[in-house]
């Protein structure tokens, strides 16, 4: 059996019994100022261990006590001197509360069974392709210099809830990209003072960032995310403040108080696969003007885009794949910063009154330039849900908008089948103005008696038949041959011809355009 060896402090000799015996090692003095591992008051000697003898134990400590298991399990220690694991292999458990460290903690490609870091100031995490076999906690920790996670390897849970993190040089607070998690990423109420960076990260269940707290500095994005993969939801929405550590993990009761989400700079998800669902309820998105809600190309089954309309920026959804899309109307920007080409979504799920005028809006304020998906989409959509009529509306939408882009010689057609028969949309509207025209031309002809082109063989002056013969430019009733129209009359007669060949073509475009919609 290996005794306490020479050279160790009584503190630290304390702490090597405990790791033998795999008991907690507490050191706090009771007096909660001074206890708090963030707060100014100093802690002395008898509190103290160093660096290099915590590395010792967690790398060639001695063998457990019979019957017992070797563990650090270290509460309101004072660690000082870098803490460098770098490429070790630590077995022991690993659980430090209320600790600080005095610099930097390194440990590039280590491997931790779990380890459990609560409430401890750490100036900075160098952790780059870190394995664990279970869970990697760091909740309610201040790392003021940032964290590094560069393709880590997470057997279960990531927890960095209610952290506290600050930017290194390059503006980025948390960098971990190509990061894998077993299941859960929880960062609930995260302070960010930087990017958060999850490129190409892979999520076994969800990722939460309910309540978080994202600022990103300089050109940075508050959230930069492409590439993301999740199994299940993406949460960017409120977390209870009641008590966060019962409601982590899960969504507020109706009446909890609630901190919401919050992004002060760009969010980039580009390129996302998301099992479930993405939720952004009540989210606030404060970006500048040249900064982007970016979803481009993510594929989920649902996305909750219920937050709060951004006041500046853009929201670009440009050729996402969406099953449910729920929203608001105030959840949307105005004109110009809604960007949507090749936007493909199967249901909308309103949660407010969102009138066919207002999400005609929608479509108009994604497409600056007019655009003719974005309206095919949205009466796609409507069609498949049984709303043929609202469908219609929004096709005849996209022929006024696309009107404008017109020539004048094309407009002004535009706007003839327009008040005609609505571009054929309104094919009802048609068959009033041929009765119209019919009986106009009716009561005309009939103050006429023209005479007969063949005086032996001709048919009874019938005004009206006359009249439908001249307005129907497809079928023959066999009355314009046999009278001749002399002066006003003929000028009259063709009038009568150009207007039934306007509405007879009309109505065939109409045809044509609702053939092929089905």
């Amino acid at each position: 059996m290996r005794e306490v060896p020479g050279g160790l402090t009584t503190v630290e000799a304390g702490m090597w019994q405990a790791f033998r015996a795999g008991t907690v090692y507490d050191l706090r003095g009771g007096d909660a100022a001074v206890d708090d591992p963030h707060g100014g008051a100093p802690w002395g000697p008898e509190r103290t261990v160093r660096a290099r003898v915590v590395c010792w134990l967690l790398l060639d400590g001695p063998p457990a006590l019979a019957g017992r298991v070797s563990s650090l399990k270290l509460t309101g220690v004072h660690v000082t001197g870098p803490l460098d694991l770098a490429g070790g292999t630590v077995e022991p458990y690993v659980e430090m509360t209320g600790c600080r460290f005095e610099q930097e903690m390194r440990l590039p490609e280590a491997r931790f069974t779990t380890m459990r870091l609560l409430d401890c100031a750490i100036p900075r995490l160098e952790a780059a392709r870190v394995h664990t076999e279970g869970d990697l906690h760091l909740p309610r920790c201040r790392v003021p210099g940032g964290i590094r996670l560069t393709d880590a390897r997470i057997g279960t849970d990531l927890l960095l809830n209610q952290a506290v993190v600050g930017g290194d040089r390059t503006g980025r607070a948390i960098i971990a990209d190509g990061i894998s998690v077993g299941q859960d990423l929880q960062a609930e109420m995260l302070h960010a003072e930087g990017e958060l960076s999850l490129r190409s990260a892979q999520i076994g269940v969800s990722l939460s960032l309910r309540g978080a707290r994202l600022s990103s500095t300089g050109t940075r994005n508050a959230l930069n995310a492409p590439q993301l993969t999740v199994e299940r939801t993406l949460y960017l929405s409120p977390a209870g403040l009641g008590n966060p550590v019962l409601t982590s993990g899960t969504t507020p009761a109706r009446g909890t108080l609630v901190q919401r989400f919050e992004a002060r700079g760009g969010i980039r998800l580009d390129d996302g696969r998301f099992g479930d669902s993405v939720d952004l309820e009540g989210a606030r998105f404060l970006l500048g003007d040249a900064e982007e809600l970016s979803l481009r190309r993510v594929q989920v089954p649902e996305l909750r885009f219920l937050g709060d309309r951004p006041e500046r920026g853009r929201v670009v959804l440009s050729g996402a794949r969406i099953g449910n899309l729920v929203d608001r109307t105030t959840s949307w920007p105005g004109p110009g910063r809604l960007h949507m080409g090749g936007f493909a979504y199967e249901n909308l799920v309103p949660q407010d009154a969102f009138p066919l005028a207002r999400r005609l809006d929608w479509v108009t304020a994604a497409t600056a330039e007019y655009d003719p998906e974005p309206y095919e989409r949205l009466a796609a959509v409507l069609r498949g849900s049984g709303e043929d009529e609202d469908a219609r509306e929004v096709l005849l939408a996209k022929q006024r908008r696309r009107r404008e882009t017109l020539p004048l010689a094309a407009k002004l057609w535009g706007y003839a089948q327009d008040w005609t028969v609505a571009y054929g949309y309104r094919p009802g509207r048609a068959a009033v103005w041929m009765a119209v025209l019919w009986a106009a031309a009716s009561l005309a002809f009939a103050r006429d008696d023209p005479p007969p082109a063949d005086p032996e063989r001709h048919p009874h002056w019938n005004a009206s038949l006359f009249a439908l013969d001249l307005l129907l430019p497809v079928i023959d009733f066999g009355q314009v041959g046999q009278w001749q129209l002399r002066g006003g009359w003929q000028w009259l007669a063709a009038a009568v011809i150009l207007l039934g060949w306007v509405l007879a073509t009309t109505v065939a475009a109409g045809v044509t355009r609702t053939l092929r919609r089905h």
